[in-house]
């Protein structure tokens, strides 16, 4: 067997060194200028970055989003070329006999030759945006395919080394989005949560106040028309500008049952005011991602109108930190509370959306992110650690890594925490405790569930981030959740 195996290895080897000798011999016209220009626009990404960025300023809503899904799989697909590849078989570049001068490059590389990372960053991109927008993934192609064949033609890289970094990255596109696919399937049926008993019924939507965040990502299209058709009673207020947790406030004190429409912020805004009013919460999903809406079942303006009038509700839990932010008594998360590199993701993203964006924001804030950042040093459960992530859920999540996908029970009274140690850089740390098992422990990652946790000693100026909102954080912090804190409507199929 091992003899088979030599022989196999030998025949590939000396496959691939004359299929490599071959293009060196080979002229084709204009490409000793073109392809080795080509391979340098390519160097750490940046052929790719620029791209993602036009498609991000220029491009319609889908371009934009393939943009973001070509970006995801060229980090993940670099991270595991850096991370493994180059490390597990440490084959050496080819030598360069026989490849002209003018095709060389003027600084040789000094990593292993497999697999080739210009090859894997150029797949994983093109593959990327053409899961996601098959026109512009079609455009792509002969650039990243071009970009791939330079590595062969200026001597750096043998065929299989190009060959094998073409299909990681294709494997990285379509990982990509499966996970991004997981993570945006909403919940079919009815969860765990606890039936509500005393949620009013109200056929016509009297006593019902909505509040509408008329800035929220999709509050114009969430289906408004059919609250209005269904629930003629109720009172709408649009809110555009001023105090929002103070309008939420007021209309939960002089209704029966609270209504918001808006993304996650908004209905995070809401479930305070519902708690401290003491009322029931009707959910009208009109943010971008709408997170809460699709881990409690909601669909849309439909299922909510439909619960409201017949009365059905069920008891919901809510995380709360405190102190809160500005100095408040307490703040609460529906969804997560972070610490480390999301909040520092957020912060850039909400600095540069108005001038660039949101698409070409979040990749600008993800790449400096994963360049800049540094693990932040501070005192978990009594003990002192470094972390790059800290990620806080009302509730357990589903699914692996960090940052996991969905819940099937809101209501549970529990948190659910995930660390990632500080260590290395943030890229193949994060990619690292992606791969972690869900409750497991490993150098990397931690994942436990816990009815309360501590945070001291937090540097000042910290950021966090809660509901996709962000704060600096105080020097410490105390987390709990309160199982059944909230009644809110939803259908019972």
């Amino acid at each position: 067997m091992a003899d088979q195996q030599l022989t196999w290895q030998g025949a590939v080897a000396r496959w691939d060194r004359e299929l490599f000798d071959r293009v060196a011999r080979r002229h084709w016209p204009g490409a000793d200028r073109v392809l080795p220009m080509l391979g340098r626009a390519a160097n750490h990404g940046v052929l790719w970055a620029g791209t993602a960025t036009a498609l991000g300023l220029f491009g319609s809503p889908r371009a934009r989003k393939a943009a973001v899904r070509g970006m995801a799989s060229l980090a993940l697909a670099s991270a595991t070329i850096n991370t493994v590849g180059k490390w597990s078989v440490r084959r050496p570049r080819p030598l360069l006999y026989g490849v002209p001068a003018v095709r060389r490059l003027t600084t040789q590389p000094q990593t292993t030759s497999f697999p080739s990372g210009h090859s894997a960053s150029a797949f994983a991109f093109a593959a990327g945006v053409a899961l996601e927008s098959p026109g512009w993934g079609a455009a792509l192609a002969p650039v990243a395919a071009s970009v791939a064949f330079s590595r062969v033609y200026t001597g750096v890289h043998y065929p299989s080394d190009v060959a094998a970094g073409a299909a990681l990255g294709v494997a990285a596109g379509l990982l990509v989005r499966k996970l991004s696919h997981g993570a945006q399937q909403a919940r079919i049926v009815p969860g765990d949560e606890r039936t509500a008993a005393g949620a009013p019924a109200l056929p016509d939507g009297e006593g019902l106040t909505v509040v509408v965040n008329t800035r929220s990502g999709t509050a114009a299209a969430a289906g408004l028309d059919i609250l209005r058709t269904r629930l003629p009673k109720a009172e709408l207020v649009e809110w555009q500008d001023g105090d929002l947790p103070a309008e939420l406030l007021a209309a939960a004190n002089r209704s029966a049952v609270l209504g918001v429409c808006g993304g996650d912020g908004t209905i995070n805004a809401a479930a305070a005011a519902a708690l401290h009013a003491g009322v029931p919460l009707a959910v009208f999903p009109g943010g971008t991602l709408n997170h809460f809406a699709l881990d409690f079942g909601l669909g849309g303006a439909e299922d909510t109108c439909r619960a409201v009038e017949a009365g059905h509700a069920v008891h919901v839990g809510l995380g709360r930190f405190s102190p809160g932010p500005d100095g408040a008594e307490a703040g609460y998360f529906l969804n997560n509370f972070s610490i480390g590199a999301y909040p520092e993701l957020l912060r850039h993203r909400l600095r540069w959306a108005p001038r660039i964006g949101s698409g070409p924001a979040a990749l600008l804030a993800a790449w400096k992110v994963l360049r800049a950042e540094r693990p932040v040093r501070l005192q978990l459960a009594g003990r002192p650690l470094s972390a790059w992530l800290l990620f806080v859920g009302n509730g357990t999540y589903q699914g692996t890594g960090p940052t996991p996908r969905r819940r099937d029970d809101l209501g549970e009274g529990l948190l659910d925490v995930r660390l990632v140690r500080g260590g290395g850089r943030p890229g193949p740390r994060l990619l690292a405790a992606a791969f972690a098992g869900p409750l497991t422990r490993s150098p990397v990652h931690v994942a436990t569930r816990l009815r309360s946790l501590r945070i001291a000693e937090i540097p000042a100026g910290t950021p966090f981030a809660y509901d996709g909102e962000y704060a600096k954080a105080p020097s410490a912090l105390a987390l709990d959740d309160l199982p059944d804190a909230l009644i809110v409507y939803r259908p019972r199929t």
